[in-house]
């Protein structure tokens, strides 16, 4: 494994911060989930838009502009050899003191892994998974907007504690005012007569990249696509649910909180959205070789 680290390419043994950045010490920081699908990278420029906004938004200059940044990227998949697997891309605030003052880190730092991941078992793309309610809020957006993907990611650890009390696969974050706002490390879609339904990003949830492509793929197919507010009454009464994200893709949802959704198996809608971004997924990205 070659490790990209602030231009230079090392290995997993040589790839190596400071204990002094920030990212380490606070959680100042920005990163990307990327999938290589066949030999190419999904959806590269919207993940980099994604980054470079979370960056603005937390007065983070990125080192390497769009089309170097681009380049490192496409080389360290090049370099990973792998035709198909999940790409992390990390920007740091870099090395300071043990103050928080971000102005005394004058260097952010940069790093990219090209390795794979698997975050759930076969058998729940088969079958669905269960999922449960954590009772830990989703962040205020005046406090930290989930939209910027940050390094801080206690409050979505915290959830999955909860979740590792029970026999669920993944969980259910509200935001304060007790709506719906995703999963835990995912995107959350209901289908409600036909239509495919998410919580729009006003209430908590991540523009995820995946979720953006789901809704597109939707829309062509010909279903009702809608974001609206939902509650947790909303969800238990869904025809389908299920979920999506980089390293997730879509995975049905069958159980919530204990309720069979629909008749407790993966419904049409979804099983054909699955399909669909397989498909799409297999034939669409930036070219490694």
């Amino acid at each position: 494994m070659e490790i990209y680290l602030d231009g230079q390419f090392v290995s997993e043994d040589d790839a190596k911060i400071s204990i002094f950045d920030h990212g380490l010490l606070y959680g100042d920081g920005i990163f990307e989930g990327i999938r290589i699908y066949n030999g190419a990278i999904f959806k590269l420029d919207e993940h980099l838009d994604r980054l470079y906004g979370g960056a603005k938004a937390i007065m983070l200059a990125v080192p390497l502009d769009h089309d170097e940044l681009k380049a490192a990227i496409v080389e360290t998949a090049r370099r990973s050899g792998l035709a198909d697997g999940y790409m992390r891309l990390v920007v740091t605030r870099g090395k300071g003191d043990l103050g928080l003052n971000p102005i005394k880190c004058p260097k952010p730092s940069i790093f990219i892994i090209a390795s794979t991941i698997s975050i759930y078992p076969e058998e729940v793309y088969r079958h669905g998974m269960k999922i449960v309610t954590v009772s830990t809020r989703r962040n205020l957006l005046e406090a930290l907007n989930p939209r910027v993907k940050s390094l801080n990611y206690l409050n979505n650890v915290l959830a999955t504690l909860e979740v590792n009390r029970t026999d669920a696969q993944e969980g259910l974050m509200l935001n304060a005012d007790g709506y719906v706002t995703e999963c835990i490390v995912d995107n959350f879609f209901l289908v409600d007569a036909g239509t495919v339904v998410t919580p729009p990003t006003s209430m908590g949830a991540l523009k995820g990249v995946t979720r953006d492509t789901v809704m597109d793929l939707a829309r062509e197919a010909g279903y009702p696509v809608e974001e609206r507010i939902i509650t947790l009454h909303d969800v238990y009464v869904a025809d389908e649910a299920f979920l999506t994200g980089t390293a997730a893709e879509i995975a049905p949802i069958t159980i919530v909180d204990e309720r069979h959704i629909g008749n407790g198996e993966p419904g049409p809608i979804t099983t054909d959205l699955m399909a669909k971004f397989h498909a799409y997924a297999q034939t669409n990205g930036t070219p490694v070789g």
